[in-house]
């Protein structure tokens, strides 16, 4: 398997980490993972996917090796996708193929919308869009998300070694250590008396405001590029089936497949998500 190199982009306000695979003449395409992940995420695909495409692996802000937003500054997909166009830009892309896990899928949908032109090919697994709002849990999400408390304060818990936080990982997301050990250990800090996770503590703090499911319907009817949607089988609680229908009904170009696994499809089956992303690469 073929080992990655480190890249660091310099934007205006943060500095993003990334891996890159691949030849630097290659086609680009960018990877974003999915929420308390990072780059570690496409660490088994990527290799495979490197035999034809200069993979970039984005570790997102506030995740792996990347900054942490300054101090009233907002995790928000929308803010999030305004990153990622301009790590386009750092980069020197001006157009690209986007590959999407979960969060980062709903980042990619985001980005595409916004930018038709800088997105060649969206390949999307277990996400269309961000997380939404029916209007159901609007008032009571608002009034948890402003009474938190600050995150800043919050002692981070110690592991005494690696696979203890491994098996934490393990518990809390149902992923097997084994093949969450890219993710865990890029996502770690050496401390005192053990290791921390690196990721910002205000990742987990609940969100204000979400978008409005008719709002992200719109937007997605937006994605001019050929879309290659990947769910895993059975669905994940949620992406309801019905939802992601009625989604992928407002994408113009949009092929939809579903594989038999858990949330993290790359990491379970790597070659034959591979095979996917390459098979739509040249179609």
């Amino acid at each position: 398997m073929s080992s990655p190199r480190a890249r660091h982009l310099a934007l205006p306000q943060l500095t993003l980490a990334a891996l890159e695979w691949g030849e630097p003449d290659a086609p680009p395409l960018l990877a974003l993972h999915g929420w308390l992940d990072n780059a570690g995420s496409f660490a088994m695909l990527a290799p495979l996917l490197a035999q034809r495409c200069r993979v970039i692996a984005l570790d997102l802000p506030g995740h792996g090796h990347s900054d942490h937003l300054p101090a009233g500054a907002s995790y928000h997909p929308i803010d999030q996708a305004r990153t990622v166009l301009a790590a386009l830009d750092a980069l020197g892309l001006r157009r690209c193929r986007l590959l999407g896990h979960s969060l980062g899928a709903g980042i990619a949908s985001l980005v595409a919308a916004a930018a038709p032109a800088r997105v060649e090919h969206l390949h999307l697994i277990e996400g269309l869009g961000p997380l939404g709002d029916d209007g159901t849990h609007t008032l009571q999400r608002y009034r948890d998300a402003l009474a938190a408390p600050p995150a800043s304060g919050k002692t981070l818990r110690v592991f005494r070694s690696i696979d203890q936080a491994a098996s934490a990982r393990a518990i809390a997301s149902g992923l097997p250590a084994e093949l969450a050990r890219p993710i865990i250990e890029r996502g770690l800090r050496e401390a005192d008396g053990g290791w921390q996770w690196r990721s910002d503590p205000r990742l987990v703090r609940p969100t204000a405001v979400r978008l409005a499911e008719t709002q992200i319907r719109a937007l997605l009817a937006g994605i001019e590029a050929p879309t290659s949607l990947l769910l895993s089988q059975p669905a994940t609680p949620y992406l309801p089936t019905l939802q992601m229908e009625a989604r992928a009904a407002c994408v113009p170009r949009i092929n939809v497949e579903h594989l038999a696994g858990g949330h993290h499809l790359q990491l379970e089956h790597p070659q034959a998500v591979a095979q996917w992303v390459l098979r739509h690469a040249a179609g």
